[in-house]
């Protein structure tokens, strides 16, 4: 079996190629999976995407990113169950089978208010999802986003957010730049398993001493997570789907790419 079967990497990894550089570049290193940030589909039509990469031998693991539901202004509310709508549709247009959502929170109101509106969001996306057949996935983030980018900081609390939606199309996403701290994490992971919930896996390392908490992560093996011991977690639950490297690298970004994701392949066969 190639030891790359289940390698996907997201366009986030190499930002400066565009989504037709990164396919071929990919697949030509023997790359099989690749999750699509929609920022690369800007200016393309989703559907053509999705055709360039299954001839490429691509398999669209994933699209990011949906969520970002609180807000104190109803309108505004109403405004992002629109766009996650439309992010549904470029997910089924490219024949990807989940949009992964970074749930959002707003400052201006409590924790407890913007779990509240992100339980009502997934709600309102869910009639949708479901006549498209996309599959939703909850990542939860550090706690260090709690402030905009996500009220959902625990896997615990992504796997509560997921029950009490009450459909198999809503799930879970396990990142472990975002999750390894935390101390409940076997437990939860395990939950996933019996809930069924556990839809995608994201890898990277972090960086020691990290510059940027958002564009500062590591290529796997090179920091302080113990992604061994939380890949077997993972696997032990049942999960045998794609690992996904997923860097955000202000550093990286600026170096030769084809170098890169050299170092990305040789980091993932020797820590995945």
């Amino acid at each position: 079996m190639d030891h790359l079967e289940k390698l996907c990497l997201h366009t986030i990894t190499t930002k400066p190629w565009p989504i037709e550089t990164a396919a071929k570049k990919f697949r030509a290193a023997g790359i099989t999976g690749i999750s699509v940030w929609r920022e690369a589909l800007i200016d393309r039509n989703p559907s053509h995407v999705g055709s360039l990469l299954k001839e490429e031998g691509l398999e669209v693991v994933s699209l990011v990113r949906g969520g970002f539901f609180p807000d104190r202004d109803a309108n505004r509310r109403r405004d992002a169950i629109d766009q996650n709508k439309r992010a549904l549709e470029e997910a089924a247009a490219l024949s990807a089978p989940l949009l992964v959502l970074v749930c959002g929170a707003d400052p201006r109101q409590s924790l407890e208010d913007s779990r509240k509106q992100i339980h009502e969001g997934i709600a309102a996306l869910l009639p949708v999802a479901s006549d498209l057949g996309v599959k939703l996935g909850i990542e939860p983030l550090h706690p260090m986003y709690a402030d905009t980018r996500s009220a959902i900081n625990t896997l615990k609390q992504a796997n509560d957010l997921a029950e009490k939606a009450g459909s198999d199309q809503v799930g879970v996403v396990v990142d472990v730049y975002h999750l390894w701290w935390d101390p409940d994490l076997e437990k939860e992971i395990q939950r996933c398993a019996q809930l069924g919930k556990l839809f995608a896996f994201h890898i990277c390392d972090w960086k020691v001493p990290t510059n940027d908490f958002l564009n500062d992560r590591e290529i796997m093996g090179r920091g302080c997570i113990p992604l061994s011991r939380i890949r077997k977690w993972v696997e032990a639950a049942g999960f045998n789907g794609y690992k996904e490297v997923e860097i955000f690298s202000n550093h990286y970004w600026q170096t030769d790419q084809d170098q890169y994701l050299k170092e990305i392949i040789e980091a993932y066969k020797h820590n995945s």
